[in-house]
């Protein structure tokens, strides 16, 4: 796979995130964050590259992304905008919290 070199450093985060894609509701795993996107983890077939993606990461609206790449279960979000780094520091140090309660009782269900 050819690789594009990135803009910003990637960030470990391991977070059950909710989200749409292709306008439906899906719950994904968050693998790891920039200020230019965002690696996540769904079922096979959740996203095609193109697709928009819509998420809300620990509370926080991310800015809007198209799928760039999708490999299996996994899938590259580039954002049409940036996320502030001072976002993505509170998301990282307060990664230990547990999941929001809807996303909790999505989790029950699977």
């Amino acid at each position: 796979m050819h690789s594009i070199p990135r803009a910003a450093e990637r960030r470990p985060l391991s977070l059950v995130v909710r989200g749409r894609v292709r306008s439906r509701p899906v719950y994904v795993d968050l693998l790891d964050i920039s200020e230019g996107g965002c690696k996540i983890r769904g079922g096979l077939g959740f996203a095609s590259i193109g697709d928009r993606v819509v998420m809300k990461v620990g509370g926080i609206n991310a800015p809007l992304g198209v799928v760039a790449w999708v490999e299996g279960k996994e899938a590259g979000v580039a954002f049409e905008g940036e996320m502030h780094s001072a976002v993505l520091d509170y998301l990282c140090q307060s990664q230990g919290a547990s999941a929001a309660p809807e996303e909790q009782e999505a989790l029950r269900r699977v």
